[in-house]
C-alpha cells in the first residue's frame, strides 16, 4: 500500500493518535503524518503510506492555509483558548475594517515570530513546552516566517465589545504559528490577544474537500475501498521541476548514481526524474562536488 491519504484530523486528537489508528485500520507500519497539528485543532492532515512516507517533509514544508478565530481582550499563557488568562483588557472597543485591514496589511509578508512557550521548538536540547511545565522562562529565538496573505472574513464593517472576535483566513508558509500571529494582531490594535479556534483547511496540494475522517477511513477499507482515496505520491512533488527519462539515463537514475549536473537543478530546487509519469528519485546538487548531482530519494516500487 503506497500513496498520500487526506485524513481529516478531528478535534481532541492528537497526530499521534491519528497514526496509531490507522496503523491498526490499514494493516500496515509505514505511515506517517506531515506535520502535527494540536489535540485541539481540526483540519487538513495528510498522511503519507509505504513508499509515500519518503516524501513527507515535502508537504511537511509545503504552504498551509487556515481559518482561526481571533479573540481579542484577553491573552494566555498558550496564546490560544486553553492556556489560563495572564492579561486582560475589558475596556469597551471599536474597531473598524479599516484599523483591522491595516494590522493585517502589516503582518503580511516576511514576518518575525517568537514561537510560544508552549511549543515543541528546541532550545537546548529540549522542547519549550518542558520548560514551561515546569515554570522555567527560557530565550526564545526569532524566526522569519512567510504570510502569503491574511483574509479578513467577517462580512461586516465594526466590530465593538469588551470582548470582540473575529475570522481570518491566512496563506502561510512552514513553521508559522497562528496562535502567536493572532497575539500580533491584538498588539497592533493595542489589545492583549489569543487565537480562540483554529481549522487547517488546506495543506500543499490537498484540501478540506479531498479528506476523509477515521470512520471514513475505516469503512472504505472494510469495503476494500481504500484505493479511491489514496493519492500518487507524485502529488508531494508537483513544486519540483520534473524530467521524464528513459534508456542510459534511467538505468543510472534508477541505481542511484552520481551525474553530472541537470541544467533544470540551476536554481537550487531539486528536480524530479520520471519514467511513464511515475517518480524515479528526486536529484539536488551535490553538497561538496561542484558540477554533480546526487539522489536525494529513491522510489523503487516505481520502476
Amino acid at each position: 500500500m503506497d500513496g498520500i491519504l487526506p485524513l481529516w484530523k478531528e478535534k481532541g486528537m492528537t497526530s499521534h493518535d491519528c497514526i496509531f489508528k490507522l496503523r491498526k485500520i490499514l494493516g500496515t507500519k509505514k505511515v506517517g503524518h506531515t506535520g502535527t497539528l494540536d489535540p485541539n485543532v481540526e483540519g487538513v492532515l495528510p498522511i503519507c503510506i509505504g513508499q509515500a512516507t519518503k516524501v513527507a517533509e515535502y508537504v511537511t514544508d509545503s504552504g498551509k492555509e487556515y481559518v482561526a478565530v481571533v479573540s481579542i481582550g484577553t491573552s494566555t499563557e498558550t496564546e490560544d483558548a486553553d492556556g489560563a488568562i495572564v492579561a486582560s483588557d475589558l475596556s469597551m472597543k471599536r474597531v473598524t475594517r479599516n484599523e483591522l485591514e491595516e494590522a493585517l496589511a502589516q503582518l503580511t509578508g516576511e514576518i518575525t515570530q517568537i514561537p510560544p512557550m508552549y511549543s515543541a521548538v528546541k532550545v537546548k536540547g529540549r522542547k519549550l513546552y518542558e520548560y514551561a511545565r515546569k515554570g522555567i522562562e527560557v530565550e526564545r529565538p526569532e524566526r522569519k516566517v512567510q504570510i502569503h496573505e491574511i483574509e479578513w472574513l467577517d462580512a461586516v464593517d465594526l466590530l465593538e465589545g469588551e470582548v470582540i472576535q473575529f475570522r481570518i483566513r491566512i496563506a502561510c508558509g512552514k513553521g508559522t504559528y497562528i496562535r502567536t500571529l493572532a497575539v500580533q494582531i491584538g498588539e497592533l490594535l493595542g489589545y492583549p490577544a489569543h487565537m480562540a479556534s483554529l481549522v487547517r483547511t488546506a495543506s500543499g496540494s490537498f484540501r478540506e474537500g479531498d479528506c476523509r475522517t477515521l470512520d471514513e477511513v475505516k469503512e472504505l477499507q472494510g469495503k476494500g475501498q481504500i484505493g479511491t482515496l489514496l493519492r500518487p505520491l507524485e502529488e508531494a512533488l508537483a513544486d519540483f521541476q520534473t524530467v521524464e527519462i528513459d534508456g542510459e539515463l534511467y538505468d543510472k537514475v534508477l541505481n542511484g548514481q552520481v551525474l553530472p549536473e541537470h541544467p533544470q537543478l540551476q536554481d537550487g530546487s531539486p528536480i524530479v526524474f520520471t519514467k511513464g509519469n511515475r517518480a524515479v528519485a528526486v536529484y539536488k546538487k551535490h553538497p561538496t562536488k561542484p558540477g554533480l548531482m546526487k539522489p536525494e530519494k529513491m522510489f523503487p516500487l516505481n520502476k
